[in-house]
């Protein structure tokens, strides 16, 4: 198989990647160009011992890192990035902007991502909190809690509130939930399935987002329950038992990845 068939699957996402990145989709396809043609002439090879995907980024960065530094002097308020997103994203700290968007939007693993950026597991934990960190102390929003056990309810509330955010209601059935919106309307929502009347997590979000634009997660002992037949979209999805550090690095990336748009409808 030649050099381009094997890469060509991981393109789209390497553009993507590079979009993020840079802040911009003609910016970072002209890196995503030099790349290839760096490999295509033999100036960059392929590590053999990465699989393609891991291996294709790690040559993107390696061509990145040599003049990427010129990007971030980009004004943002002239000629910069416009969406809130690309924004967020470039006044994050290079380095731990990669490790954020490698993780968070690529899909790789912390160890992937340390072989990407050519250094240790331990520096990439460290590059996703201090991003996380910056994330939070932006995004800070109000939160609707949708569980019926109060213990877990309780565990959750603590894990928002040492995020910075503020918890506004925590609902246990679907009537509560829409109930609660109707007082407050939330910037998260987070959702467990099964509720304690037997009505559903899911459907008390499918209300929400029928009235308002709000990121959310689910977290859920029944996560088949998302997984087939029509679900609201988009969504994180956390399965019980959770690991705390799971949900709090979902939050951020719910909050930060969803665009900032008008309600629906009012209040």
């Amino acid at each position: 198989m030649n050099l381009l068939a094997r890469l060509a699957p991981h393109l789209p996402y390497v553009r993507r990647y590079a979009r993020a990145l840079t802040g911009d989709q003609t910016t970072g396809d002209h890196y995503v160009r030099v790349a290839l043609e760096a490999l295509a002439a033999g100036e960059r090879v392929l590590e053999a011992n990465l699989t393609p995907r891991v291996a294709l980024y790690h040559v993107f960065h390696a061509i990145w890192c040599t003049s990427g530094a010129q990007l971030e002097d980009t004004p943002l308020d002239d000629g910069g990035p416009s969406d809130d997103t690309t924004r967020r994203l470039m006044r994050i700290a290079p380095r731990s902007r990669q490790a954020f968007l490698l993780t968070a939007l690529e899909g790789f693993t912390p160890s992937e991502a340390a072989q990407i950026l050519g250094t240790d597991f331990p520096e990439v934990e460290q590059l996703i909190s201090e991003a996380q960190k910056e994330i939070d102390a932006e995004l800070a929003t109000e939160v609707l809690i949708i569980e019926d056990e109060p213990v877990i309810a309780a565990d959750i509330e603590a894990l928002v509130k040492e995020l910075g955010h503020t918890v506004v209601d925590i609902a246990a059935t679907r009537t509560e939930a829409v109930d609660a919106v109707a007082r407050k309307t939330p910037g998260l929502v987070l959702a467990d399935i099964q509720l304690a009347d037997g009505s559903s997590g899911i459907d008390a979000v499918k209300d929400i987002l029928a009235r308002f634009d709000v990121p959310v997660i689910f977290i859920t002992a029944f996560p088949e329950r998302l997984l087939t037949g029509e679900r609201p979209e988009p969504t994180f999805l956390i399965t019980k038992p959770f690991q705390p550090e799971t949900v709090k690095a979902a939050i951020g990336q719910a909050l930060f990845f969803h665009p900032r748009t008008s309600n629906k409808a009012a209040a």
